[in-house]
C-alpha cells in the first residue's frame, strides 16, 4: 500500500477550499500552513493568466525528514503515510531543512514540528482527507497508488505527470497534472514585497526567502501573486556552533602533529591549557544546539531514545565521546601522568575530527539545502579544525604553556589551514553547482546579501589580511596574535554566509 495525492490543475480554481478544510480539520495555528495555494501570474497585458499550485507534504517513498529525525518523531508508516509524534519531537527543526518542499512548520503553540499526515485518522477509517471532500471541483484525488484499480494511481498511468524536485531522489507521492513551470520551480517566479491581497509576512525570520531580482533562474514575466513564506528554520546558533565546534575539536591537534613531527616536546601545562580549551568549546557548542532547541528539556532524548540513522543522534554520541576523552586526557595531565596523556592524545585528536566532519553528513541529510550537500564539505570541515587548532596554539600565552617553539609550528600551519581554507571557501561558491537550489544559494553568497560579508569579511579581512599579516612578520607575537584573531573571526563570518545562504533559498 502506498497513499499519495493527484493535483489535477486543469480544474483547480485556486479557491482555498483546501487549505481551510486541512486548518478545520486538524487544528491548525494560525500564521502556519499543512496545505496552502500558490499562485503565479504570467505572461504581458492583455495576454496573461494564472496558475495554482497546490503544496504539501510529498509523503516521499525515500523521506529525508524520518532519516534525520534524532527521535523518530518522524517516522513513516506501512501504508506509506509519513506521520510524527509530538510527543517524541524535540524541536531541533532537522525535518525542516530536510525536507525539500517546505512542508514541515513548527506549531506555535506545541513547538513541536508538524504538517500534512494525509489526515491520517479519517483514513484509517476508510475516510478521504479532508481537502479532498472540501474541493469543489474534484481537483484533488487521494488514494492507493499501488492499487491500479484506484483513481489515484490510473491517472498517474494515463496522464502526464510532474513532481516536485524529482533530482533530489526521495521518490516523492504528490503528482501534478498539467503543472506549469513557473510554479512548480520556486526560483522561476519572481516575488515582491506585496501579493495580491496579502504582505509578504516580514515577522518571519528572514521572510521565508530571498528572491533577488536579477536572479539568472527567473523566468520572464512571471511573478507570485500569492504565497505563503515560511521562516529559516535555524538561526546564528547554528553557524557560532560550527565556529565553536572547530575550536574544541582542533585545539589538541596542532600540537599533537608537532610532537609526531618532533618539532615539539610534551608540555605538561599546554596539556591542560588546550584541553580545558577543548571542553571549554565543546561545552558551548552544546548549549549553542540545546538552545536552538524548541523543547530544550526533551535534549536527552537525543540520547536516550535516538534513531540512529540521524546524524543529528550519532554527533551526540561523537561529541560525548570525545568531551570524554578529553576530560582523561585532562586529568592526567592535571596529575602528572605523562603516560596516560600519551596514550590518549592521538585517540582524543582522532575522535576530535570527527566531532569536527561529522556536520558535514548531518548537512548531507539536509536534502532542502543542496548547497550544504557539497563534497569538499568534510575535508573543509577538517581544515577549518586545524585552523583553528592552529591559531588557538599561536594565541596561547606562555603563562598556560605558550613558546617561541609553538608560535614557530603554529603559524607556518596556520599560513597553510588559511590558505586551504580560502580555497575551499572559494571552491564552494564557484564550482560548477547541479541544481538551481545550490546555484541560487552560492548567488545570495557571491552576489546577494550575504556578498559583502563574505567578501569583505571572510576572504579579505579574514583571509587575505591574516596572510599578508604572517607572512610580513612571522616571528612577530603581536602581529601572530592579531593574525589568529582575524581569521578566527573570518571563519565565523564565513559560517554564517554559508548556514544563512543556504537556507534563504525558497523551497515552496
Amino acid at each position: 500500500m502506498q497513499y499519495g495525492f493527484v493535483i489535477d490543475n486543469r480544474k483547480c480554481i485556486g479557491c482555498h477550499a483546501c487549505t481551510v478544510a486541512c486548518k478545520t480539520e486538524n487544528h491548525v495555528s494560525l500564521g502556519v500552513n499543512r496545505t496552502w495555494v500558490k499562485y503565479v501570474e504570467k505572461g504581458v497585458y492583455p495576454n496573461t493568466r494564472r496558475v495554482f499550485q497546490v503544496t504539501r507534504c510529498n509523503h516521499c517513498e525515500k523521506p529525508p525528514c524520518v532519516a534525520i529525525c534524532p527521535t523518530t518523531a518522524m517516522y513513516q508508516r506501512r501504508d506509506g503515510i509519513v506521520d510524527f509524534n509530538s510527543d517524541r519531537c524535540i524541536g531541533c527543526k532537522a525535518c525542516m531543512q530536510a525536507c525539500p518542499y517546505d512542508s514541515i512548520y513548527i506549531d506555535p503553540s506545541e513547538g513541536t514540528a508538524a504538517k500534512c499526515h494525509f489526515c491520517a485518522h479519517r483514513t484509517e477509517v476508510g475516510l478521504e482527507p479532508a481537502c479532498v471532500v472540501v474541493c469543489p471541483e474534484h481537483a484533488i484525488i487521494a488514494g492507493d497508488l499501488s492499487d491500479a484499480s484506484s483513481e489515484a494511481a490510473q491517472l498517474v498511468a494515463r496522464k502526464t505527470v510532474r513532481v516536485r524536485k524529482p533530482e533530489q531522489g526521495t521518490q516523492p507521492k504528490l503528482y501534478y497534472i498539467d503543472a506549469d513551470e513557473s510554479a512548480i520551480v520556486p526560483t522561476a517566479a519572481r516575488h515582491e514585497p506585496f501579493y495580491m491581497f496579502s504582505q509578504r509576512n516580514a515577522a518571519l525570520h528572514g521572510s521565508g526567502a530571498i528572491y533577488p531580482p536579477d536572479s539568472p533562474l527567473l523566468q520572464p514575466n512571471a511573478v507570485a501573486a500569492y504565497d505563503v513564506g515560511h521562516a529559516r528554520p535555524w538561526g546564528w546558533q547554528v553557524p557560532a556552533y560550527c565556529w565553536t565546534k572547530a575550536i574544541g575539536s582542533g585545539a589538541l591537534a596542532i600540537p599533537a602533529i608537532a610532537m609526531a613531527l618532533k618539532y615539539l616536546s610534551a608540555d605538561r601545562l599546554r596539556d591542560i591549557a588546550l584541553s580545558t580549551i577543548a571542553l571549554l568549546f565543546t561545552a558551548i557548542t552544546t548549549a549553542l544546539l540545546v538552545c536552538d532547541l524548541e523543547h530544550k528539556a526533551r535534549f536527552l532524548r537525543v540520547v536516550l531514545t535516538p534513531q540512529k540513522k540521524s546524524w543529528l543522534a550519532r554527533g551526540a554520541f561523537i561529541l560525548i565521546t570525545y568531551s570524554g576523552l578529553c576530560s582523561l586526557f585532562c586529568l592526567a595531565a592535571v596529575a602528572g601522568f605523562s603516560a596516560v596523556t600519551s596514550l590518549l592524545l592521538w585517540p582524543t585528536v582522532l575522535v576530535g575530527f570527527g566531532a569536527a566532519c561529522y556536520t558535514a553528513f548531518l548537512f548531507g541529510q539536509c536534502e532542502g539545502r543542496d548547497l550544504w550537500q557539497t563534497p569538499l564539505l568534510p575535508a573543509h570541515l577538517i581544515v577549518q579544525t586545524l585552523l583553528c587548532g592552529s591559531a588557538v596554539l599561536a594565541l596561547l600565552p606562555p603563562s598556560f604553556g605558550g613558546s617561541a617553539a609553538a608560535r614557530a609550528f603554529a603559524v607556518p600551519a596556520l599560513i597553510i589551514t588559511l590558505a586551504l581554507h580560502m580555497i575551499m571557501m572559494l571552491g564552494e561558491v564557484a564550482m560548477p553547482h547541479t541544481t538551481d537550489n545550490s546555484r541560487y544559494a552560492a548567488r545570495l553568497i557571491t552576489h546577494g546579501p550575504f556578498s559583502a560579508a563574505f567578501w569583505a569579511g571572510a576572504i579579505a579581512f579574514g583571509g587575505f589580511v591574516p596572510l599578508l599579516i604572517m607572512l610580513a612578520a612571522p616571528h612577530n607575537a603581536i602581529a601572530t596574535g592579531i593574525a589568529s584573531v582575524l581569521a578566527l573571526a573570518g571563519l565565523l563570518i564565513f559560517e554564517w554566509c554559508f548556514v544563512m545562504a543556504g537556507q534563504s533559498v525558497p523551497n515552496s
